[in-house]
């Protein structure tokens, strides 16, 4: 399938829907004391906002959530626990050199930025490793590279870069205009995308440069690079699709069953690549067993 751009009759309104919930999501703020334990997914969806999804690599737990209000253990049956202290975690990614480690930057309970956060454990306990440049910062995209372990990409009003592990940060430039998500490359460190609500950008030098990698003038509102060069996106009015991360020209339409909502953050099980896991604009957890054919909502 070629990417050049289809036009469906509800774009347009898909665009200003996608828009609208993302403003109220970037700025609406909770009582810290307010969220106890959930104990469901539907009372969980009602007090919180999720800003990043894992696969949970060691544990019974199914899921890792990332909210404004700590991580959450989800399991099969879709009840969630909060693993960690409370705190806003409005960055987070997987470290996918360690099974145990993750990364996340955000809010404190008591306020202010926390900088550069990492656990060691699955999240049970934070530490900061850096306030990042300029910071203390609060990344509200990051992501760790899949080619290379050391190298961390976050966002604070410009693109910031790690090349060891998130000790030091660098600035290296500016995101394209309204990005909403930012993927490492899984086959070189110097490689980032970056969706948004003008299409899909790469840059091939950490990004210094960008040029437009498909679906240009669409919005394009999650990117997700996996293993042995696969990529995945979800485009309003068009659906989730995959490609080749080397040759963007040929994409393969995967599903659009989502209805009304907006996939914003996907997983891919790392030991089981057919397994995906994505959370949507309005809240809700969708699960796949057969690489994003075919989706069930988790904990209805």
């Amino acid at each position: 399938m070629s990417n050049t751009p289809t036009h469906s009759s509800n774009i347009c309104s898909q665009r200003v829907t996608f828009i609208q919930s993302l403003g109220a999501i970037l700025f609406l703020t909770f009582a810290v004391g307010a969220l106890a334990n959930a104990e469901t997914l539907p009372e969980l969806s009602q007090n919180t906002h999720y800003h990043g999804i894992a696969f949970n690599r060691a544990g019974s737990a199914e899921l890792l959530l990332a909210t404004h209000h700590g991580i959450f253990a989800v399991d099969k049956d879709g009840k969630a626990t909060r693993v960690s202290p409370i705190h806003d975690y409005m960055g987070f990614s997987v470290d996918p050199s360690d099974p145990l480690s993750y990364y996340g930057s955000g809010h404190p309970s008591e306020g202010g930025n926390s900088g550069v956060l990492r656990t060691r454990d699955g999240g049970a306990t934070w530490s900061m490793i850096a306030e990042g440049a300029g910071g203390p910062v609060d990344f509200h995209q990051m992501d760790v590279s899949l080619a290379d372990p050391a190298t961390i990409f976050g966002d604070y009003g410009q693109l910031q870069v790690s090349r060891d592990g998130g000790l030091s940060w660098a600035v290296t430039g500016d995101l394209p205009v309204k990005t909403i998500k930012i993927a490492g490359s899984s086959v070189l460190a110097s490689r980032l995308f970056a969706a948004g609500e003008n299409g899909l950008f790469v840059s091939e030098d950490f990004g210094q440069s960008w040029s437009v990698a498909g679906f240009e003038g669409l919005v394009v509102s999650t990117v997700r690079s996996v293993k042995e060069a696969s990529i995945f996106v979800f485009v309003l009015g068009q659906g989730l699709m995959q490609s080749n991360e080397n040759d963007l020209g040929q994409w393969k339409l995967l599903s659009n069953g989502f209805g009304e909502s907006i996939p914003l953050h996907l997983a891919v099980d790392a030991d089981e690549p057919m397994r995906l896991a994505l959370t949507t604009h309005d809240n809700k957890i969708f699960q796949s067993e057969n690489g994003g054919l075919d989706w069930q909502l988790l904990g209805k």
